[in-house]
């Protein structure tokens, strides 16, 4: 079947930053957005990773497993699996709300990897009222075989089930009943040397045209990781700066420079020397630039006892304010989401937080992005050069 006719086509879900997300991804994302509200979706930026295993081919990877965005869903977006099974055809799919599929990219007619490579490639498959088949895929990006866009197909079944002629690993996905998890941005990024170790696997790597091909998927995972981050601390904080604008731009440089050195390669022609020390370069200074997030273990454990305090001082405040209780703050919930929420009550929040923590915020951290979540003010007065008396306030409290 030709690529472009797998059958009706709708406009996808406006509103959700498509081209931040991976093929797996992104249809988490448009759940998130479906079921618990717009801009959901930039939670699945919450951590920056870089924890490189050895793939299939023996060369580190970044990419991350269908297993670890689910829990990732679980943790961040307020999505719950409630059956995950593999299915050895499209009668074993669940037509319904919240059915992700896992399956061939080669088989889907709506992609341009269609007959093209075998990856692994996510849907939504609902059903549509009829004996038809509603296809939901958020996937944006550019390839050899033309453009991926996001979408919303009817097939007929039988397109249906040739699409799916191999085994599929289907999710039966549900909003999760706690909602999102907090908002904290946060790093978990393996330290120099797996940098290191990593670039050097693809410098030594003896089949350079196979080397560069994987690391022109390679660094397409780290610049949109590294996008998406710096998409949530821009809505949750700490805000990006001017650094992280050129940082971002360097990776997405460097994406190009891949593809232009795996085309060369191919063509018999020398490797850029250049590209390897620049991604070494790229990852070394991730830390850096993205610096002022905790580590991921310092919020993934116990936050401790000052932490918590914290965080209960802050809600309890910011509560108090805007006459609405401390718990759906403390799970997540945006200040701006309280019908009470306006510029005055930030004003009130900060001089009543300044007042309880005997401290005084630093003024650059006094803009909006930066104090509309209970975990980016906490974060404000944890790196803050005046926070030790304030903590140190809470444990004689």
């Amino acid at each position: 079947m030709r690529r472009g006719s797998p059958g009706t086509t709708r406009t996808p879900p406006p509103g959700i930053s498509y081209e931040l997300f991976d093929c797996l991804q992104v249809n988490l994302a448009v759940l998130a957005d479906r079921w618990h509200g717009a801009g959901t979706h930039v939670r699945l930026g919450a951590t920056l990773h870089f924890r490189p295993e050895i793939g299939a081919n023996g060369l580190p990877t970044v990419a991350r497993s269908v297993e670890q965005h689910l829990a990732d869903a679980r943790s961040v977006l307020g999505i719950a699996v409630r059956a995950l099974h593999r299915t050895p055809a499209t009668a074993g799919i669940p037509l319904a709300e919240g059915c992700y599929v896992v399956s061939d990219a080669y088989h889907l007619p709506w992609i341009p990897y269609f007959q093209q490579r075998h990856m692994a490639h996510s849907f939504l498959a609902e059903a549509d009222g009829t004996d038809d088949v509603s296809v939901v895929d958020g996937y944006h990006n550019e390839t050899p075989w033309g453009s991926a866009r996001p979408g919303l197909w009817t097939l007929p079944a039988q397109v249906f089930r040739a699409a799916v002629p191999s085994p599929a690993l289907v999710a039966e996905l549900e909003p999760a009943a706690e909602g999102p998890g907090a908002a904290a941005a946060a790093l978990d990024l393996a330290g120099p040397e797996a940098v290191d170790a990593y670039v050097d696997a693809y410098a030594r790597h003896p089949d350079r045209t196979a080397a560069l091909s994987q690391l022109t998927l390679e660094t397409w995972f780290l610049a949109r990781s590294r996008r998406l981050h710096a998409a949530f601390r821009a809505r949750f904080g700490p805000s990006p700066d001017t650094a992280v604008d050129a940082h971002l731009q360097a990776w997405g440089a460097l994406t190009e420079q891949t593809y232009l050195a795996v085309r060369r390669v191919e063509r018999g022609r020398t490797e850029p020397p250049a590209l390897l020390p620049r991604l070494r370069e790229q990852l070394h200074a991730d830390g850096v630039v993205f610096g002022s997030a905790p580590a991921a273990g310092e919020l993934a454990g116990s936050p401790g006892a000052r932490g918590a305090e914290l965080r209960g001082t802050v809600a309890g405040v910011a509560a108090a304010v805007l006459g609405t209780a401390a718990e759906p703050l403390l799970n997540g919930q945006l200040l701006s989401e309280v019908p009470r929420f306006s510029s005055f009550r930030i004003v009130e929040i900060v001089e009543r937080l300044e007042e309880e923590l005997h401290f005084e915020f630093d003024a650059d951290d006094l803009v909006p992005e930066n104090l509309h979540d209970i975990d980016a003010i906490c974060a404000i007065v944890r790196r803050s050069l005046n926070a030790e008396p304030a903590l140190a306030h809470l444990e004689e409290a």
